[in-house]
């Protein structure tokens, strides 16, 4: 009964948003963080873990293994799986405002979903960490993959992805365009997410909308709370709500 209930939900609304985080990408090859095959319990080569790897204080400290890491685990020709694209899908039929996402991939503009609030940067621009100018990351991450550091092309100095790295706030202005995008949905679907990473996770407590739902393969914090819950992959449950009859998008 939960992908009929989704379903009607879903044709009975009219704003929308969508939060997810790293389990939205896994099905696209993507490595996730905390799951028994993600990051953080998979890469032990290092000696060190991969929050201290990914932290702002590593990064200027030992670059060199920093980009190390990001070319093994961040560069990826990975596609949009079911899930980003039945969410652009939904945009384009007005029935989504937006969506918010923890991942830094891009796949949810790849996929065709323009009203992307991400939290976490992307690992698609580049800031120069000497003149402080973007740049664009093409040839940054040609570079990264042919194992050679990325440098600012304007005034030599050392190329930064534009994420959000451990001990760094949040870009100026995203908490509050999430914070205001959630507070004004009448449906939220969180996926894809343990509820784990702060502030991010505390941005669905704004939510006062009609219907809450989580699919997520685990349970996470939110299970309670929500008016729905569905652990499944979430590929595979956007999929059958926009073949279901009542949503008739796919």
């Amino acid at each position: 009964m939960s992908i009929e209930t989704l379903a009607k939900w879903v044709s009975e609304s009219g704003r929308i948003v969508f939060f997810g985080g790293a389990g939205v990408s896994t099905e696209s090859g993507i490595k996730d963080y905390r799951s028994q095959d993600g990051l953080y319990t998979t890469v032990k080569e290092y000696g060190i873990s991969p929050e201290v790897i990914l932290s702002h204080t590593f990064f200027f400290e030992k670059p060199d293994v920093f980009y190390d890491f990001y070319r093994r685990f961040f560069i990826s020709d990975a596609s949009p799986n079911d899930a980003h694209k039945a969410l652009a899908e939904l945009e384009k039929a007005g029935k989504l405002s937006s969506v918010i996402t923890q991942n830094i991939d891009g796949l949810h503009q790849k996929a065709g979903s323009e009203a992307v609030i991400e939290l976490h940067g992307t690992a698609l621009e580049f800031l120069c960490t000497k003149c402080r100018e973007k740049t664009d990351g093409t040839k940054a991450v040609k570079a990264i993959a042919e194992d050679a550091m990325p440098m600012c092309p304007l005034c030599g100095g050392l190329l930064k992805p534009k994420v959000v790295l451990y001990e760094e706030p949040l870009y100026d202005g995203v908490a509050e365009r999430a914070i205001a995008e959630i507070a004004n949905a009448d449906m939220l679907i969180v996926g894809g997410t343990s509820l784990a990473v702060y502030p991010a996770a505390s941005f669905v407590e704004y939510f006062k909308g009609k219907h809450l739902v989580l699919i997520n393969k685990s349970e996470t914090p939110l299970d309670q709370k929500a008016d729905l819950v569905i652990h499944d992959s979430i590929g595979k449950v956007m999929r059958a709500v926009l073949e279901h009859p009542e949503v008739g998008l796919w």
